[in-house]
């Protein structure tokens, strides 16, 4: 209650001014006059306006569809479906953002959030990664098994736009219009979604429910520095309206879902004699699939977009190892440059690398840890040496990635 002075009038619990009572406005056991409310009004339609104008002022690098996919195919070997259908899903993204700015008639454009699907190793970080690095939008990954419902050991899933603000430097206006990139979104499907268990699924549907809220575009309170939500903690409030979602998972199994959907019973050809190609089933995925696959039909329409990731072969391996403008090879090259050393791979030696990383089946991902495992002796002891070239030979790498491999056991 706002405290009265000796004239019986009541005071404002923010300027302190004596007032008669209808020049106040009570409410949450305090008093505030008429004044003060415009004063309030006046300062939020300033910050208002300072946010519009940010945002406003925040560029973007806007690439057509093609443009977008030739920079991909400089860093991604492959996978050309999966690019494709990503480019127009970013373009179309993005140009949402910019028709929204400076078009204000009814028709309004829906978010193309997207789904990866594939293997591990098979590029999908890679892809989102280098998408933003082109559109030059802050970006962050979250792992999807982190996250549990409110109340339960774990991390919010708000704490993802936590570390969205961290990558564009708490530039509110910046963070809702980057990307967020959710892996092993796989990982959160409700456990035996045929078969519900009594048992409350804590990192599963209620991760999913909760991911809800950030997917379809809500003002959504965000802890600054992270960590779990508590009453004294100050929070950002961010518009998750303009940011694109990206989620990938290997979803394991999901070809028997998918060849059961499509009567796969003949081989090579279904019920309907339409030839299907049974050695790579993932390329027929729908969001049916992935609803059978445990991830509720909310989430499903959150992401309209889906594509796949093809199997990398060994030939794809090989190139990724030497064509991309990144390439390992590269790398490696550069680093004994800089020691003024010429280093060389002879092609054998690269053919045992991928016939190591196709045997492990670690994809493209665990191509870096057998060159280290086969380059790590090379690398401390010839920046000592007198050597200005060295070539890397079958025999050598061979000899090096076993050594690496046998001196782990007793």
């Amino acid at each position: 209650m706002a405290k009265k002075d000796s004239s019986n009038k009541s005071r404002c619990d923010f300027c302190g001014r004596s007032l008669p009572e209808d020049q106040l406005i009570h409410g949450l056991g305090a008093a505030i006059c008429t004044d003060c409310v415009d004063a309030v009004n006046e300062v939020m339609a300033e910050f208002r306006e300072r946010e519009q104008q940010k945002a406003k002022n925040f560029s973007l690098k806007l690439l057509k569809p093609h443009e977008i996919k030739a920079k991909l195919d400089e860093y991604v070997i492959g996978q050309d479906e999966a690019k494709k259908v990503i480019s127009v899903a970013v373009y179309n993204h993005y140009k949402r953002i910019l028709y929204a700015r400076n078009d204000q008639r009814d028709v309004e454009l829906d978010k193309s959030n997207i789904i990866l699907v594939g293997e591990t190793g098979t590029g999908k970080t890679l892809i989102a990664r280098t998408i933003a690095k082109l559109l030059d939008v802050p970006f962050c990954i979250a792992d999807a098994t982190v996250f549990t419902e409110a109340g339960y050991v774990g991390e919010d899933v708000e704490s993802i736009l936590t570390r969205l603000l961290q990558a564009a430097d708490y530039d509110v206006a910046r963070a809702e219009q980057g990307i967020v990139f959710i892996d092993e979104i796989d990982k959160i499907a409700r456990k035996g979604a045929d078969n519900p268990s009594i048992t409350r699924d804590v990192s599963g549907e209620g991760v999913q429910q909760s991911l809800l809220k950030l997917l379809e575009g809500a003002l959504v309170n965000v802890p600054p520095q992270g960590g779990r939500k508590h009453p004294e903690q100050k929070f950002t409030v961010v518009n998750t309206q303009n940011i694109l979602f990206i989620a990938s998972g290997a979803f394991n199994s999901i070809e028997k879902i998918i060849g059961e959907r499509m009567n796969t019973n003949m081989i090579g050809y279904n019920q309907k004699k339409q030839f299907i190609d049974k050695n790579n089933l993932i390329q027929y995925i729908s969001p049916q699939d992935i609803k059978t696959f445990g991830l509720i039909p909310e989430l499903c329409g959150r992401f309209p977009v889906i594509t796949h990731m093809n199997p990398l072969s060994p030939e794809d391996l090989k190139r990724i190892l030497k064509e991309p403008k990144n390439a390992l090879v590269k790398q490696y090259e550069r680093l004994f440059e800089l020691d003024g050393i010429q280093l060389t791979f002879a092609e054998d030696a690269l053919d045992y690398i991928v016939q190591k990383a196709v045997e492990l089946k670690l994809g493209a991902r665990g191509l870096r840890s057998i060159i280290e495992k086969i380059m790590t002796n090379a690398m401390y002891e010839f920046p000592s040496s007198k050597k200005k070239s060295i070539t890397i030979t079958k025999e050598y790498a061979q000899t090096e990635f076993e050594h690496s491999i046998f001196s782990y056991v007793d």
